[in-house]
């Protein structure tokens, strides 16, 4: 992702800092994806695994990045701290 543009970039409902999320965290998330138990914030299943995501700088949210483009809608937005992922 373009640094520049992750800059910019901002959590929509807190407004807190967005960095990409770690190798560890996509790893953690993509096996919950693959176990079946990743919902989003609007409660549907999350089915594909992710090769990119924004975390907010407090760990608490991640918004995944499909195709290069950041999600940054809060319904499709996931809350790690349901998952002990935060």
């Amino acid at each position: 992702m373009d640094k520049k543009l992750l800059s910019i970039l901002c959590c929509p409902v807190t407004h807190r800092e967005l960095a990409l999320a770690r190798a560890d965290l996509l790893k953690a998330v993509n096996a919950r994806i693959q176990d079946g138990s990743l919902k989003n914030r609007d409660g549907a299943l999350v089915t594909g695994p992710l090769k990119e995501a924004l975390v907010t700088d407090d760990g608490k949210t991640l918004y995944p990045i499909q195709d290069g483009i950041p999600v940054l809608l809060e319904n499709e937005a996931v809350a790690l701290e349901q998952y002990d992922l935060a």
